[in-house]
């Protein structure tokens, strides 16, 4: 399938849509509250609509699963080989706040993992992609690709640990306390959306952990980078790996070392 899907149209996708959402950003926009009692906005919905529509039009035969779209029963979707996993605008909250930490997110999934994530940072012009086999790679500012890796070995002395902006909580100051029993210093760096899998994937942080809520659309696309850049994406509790397209989208705790 991979062989198939031009890496640039995807690229260019995202960018469109995040486009779409500065326009939003740099006036007064109108926030709605979902079921969940998380928040979405007027950027959200164009973002999706740019991502869909295109997406639909270039790859009529792919399915797709998306944050601000009808869900497909289980029933159906079980038996898919492929589909495009996407969080149009990741980091509503960041939006909201606009703090610049918001990216679109596009993943294509096989089977039950990722194999293609592309994320881009619209208010920094940054994308951050990877294919399976391929590698995991960073545009800055129109600049040409560059490949990034997380194989920097982390040394006993120093553990830079990423979290989230808006979902730390308890449970992650625990997380941090027991690690300062091995280590010398441990540093948190504070990051919303799937930012923080990049700081991981370009070697900036050396491990993620989520204690908290998320669903398949927040992390398939920066599974997908950590994954080519040598890192992977595990259950908090088993050591499992991540899965996707599961009966139930949402995802357990995990961490990303």
């Amino acid at each position: 399938m991979l062989e198939k899907i031009d890496i640039d149209q995807i690229l260019a996708i995202a960018e469109e849509a995040g486009k779409a959402t500065l326009e939003i950003y740099g006036r007064e926009f109108s926030i709605e509250e979902k079921e969940d009692r998380s928040p979405v906005t007027e950027a959200d919905k164009k973002s999706n609509e740019v991502i869909i529509n295109t997406l639909t039009e270039l790859y009529p035969d792919i399915p797709f699963i998306s944050e601000e779209s009808k869900q497909t029963p289980y029933t159906e979707r079980k038996n898919w080989n492929y589909f495009w996993l996407i969080d149009p605008l990741d980091g509503t909250k960041e939006f909201i706040k606009k703090n610049g930490e918001f990216t679109i997110n596009i993943a294509l999934i096989e089977g039950q993992t990722p194999i293609l994530g592309v994320i881009y940072v619209p208010v920094k012009d940054i994308f951050y992609y990877a294919q399976k086999g391929k590698g995991s790679f960073k545009i800055e500012n129109g600049t040409s690709a560059q490949p990034i890796s997380a194989t920097i070995e982390t040394t006993k002395e120093k553990l830079v640990v990423v979290g989230s902006r808006s979902h730390g909580g308890e449970a992650l100051n625990e997380y941090i306390e027991k690690k300062k029993e091995e280590y010398s210093e441990v540093e948190l760096i504070s990051s919303g959306s799937s930012l923080k899998f990049c700081l991981v994937a370009e070697g900036k942080a050396d491990i993620y952990p989520r204690t908290g809520p998320t669903y398949e659309w927040d992390t398939a696309a920066g599974h997908a980078v950590v994954l080519e850049s040598g890192k992977s994406v595990y259950d908090f509790k088993s050591g499992e790996p991540l899965l996707y397209n599961k009966e139930d989208l949402l995802n357990d705790w995990f961490i990303v070392r």
